[in-house]
């Protein structure tokens, strides 16, 4: 198990930066390529890429086959949508490695019906992967390009459990709190105090902790106190915005 970890943890390096219809029932949009590539391309990266790096989840597991990940990159790079990588998605941001999306997934022990707040909605392709699996997702982006995509993707796919909003994240989405979960996928140097504020009581926050060596972490709380622990090496794009100033 050890071994797969830092395999996942090497690829993770390469880092520069979540219910609807099943997705692989979906259209390939627009790209005249049968379905049934796109399916056995996501069956072929969960064997390969997750479950034999030990996620193990079957919730994880069944949503990481069905959501599209395809339709979260551009044209350019559809071919490439299933390899064990991140990929550019434009503003010099990525959609993450398929293990690391599973991962983070798999960490926040979050069940149908539970909440979850993201920060970097980025592609939207975790956004999709959390609602598959039955999850209310609030979603925040800063860079409001890829803000607008992601939401529009989202609601073409049918994601109605995913809510998007753009602007700086840093203070989070009081309105909906508490939340079961919070998945960051910038790295802060330290953790938004704000954003701790939000987790519910028992819930779990999974974020990238670091500046140039990052670490991600797991953040339970009991009560008002904050348990952490460190998974793997990463490295994400820095989180941007408020957080900055105040460094």
């Amino acid at each position: 198990m050890m071994r797969w970890l830092l395999i996942g943890a090497l690829v993770a390096l390469s880092l520069l930066g979540g219910v609807g219809m099943k997705g692989c029932d979906r259209d390939d949009g627009g790209q005249g390529t049968d379905e049934v590539d796109w399916r056995a391309m996501s069956d072929r990266m969960v064997r390969q890429q997750i479950e034999a790096r030990d996620v193990r989840d079957p919730a994880v597991l069944e949503a990481m086959r069905a959501v599209p990940r395809h339709r979260f990159v551009p044209v350019e790079y559809r071919s490439e949508a299933y390899r064990d990588s991140p990929l550019p998605i434009g503003h010099a941001q990525t959609i993450s490695q398929p293990y690391i999306v599973a991962l983070m997934s798999e960490l926040l022990e979050v069940g149908p019906g539970g909440t979850v707040l993201e920060i970097g909605t980025g592609s939207g392709y975790q956004a999709a992967v959390l609602a598959e699996m039955g999850i209310e997702v609030y979603s925040i982006e800063i860079v409001e390009p890829l803000c607008e995509r992601a939401r529009a993707v989202l609601a073409e796919l049918g994601y109605d459990g995913v809510e998007v909003r753009c602007g700086d994240g840093y203070r989070g989405w009081p309105e909906h709190a508490p939340f079961d979960g919070v998945i960051i996928t910038a790295a802060p140097n330290r953790v938004p105090e704000p954003l701790l504020e939000q987790l519910a009581d028992g819930g779990r926050m999974v974020v990238p902790v670091g500046t140039f060596y990052q670490e991600l972490q797991v953040i339970r709380r009991t009560g008002e106190t904050f348990e952490e622990r460190s998974v793997i090496p990463v490295r994400f794009v820095p989180m941007t915005g408020e957080i900055e100033r105040r460094q």
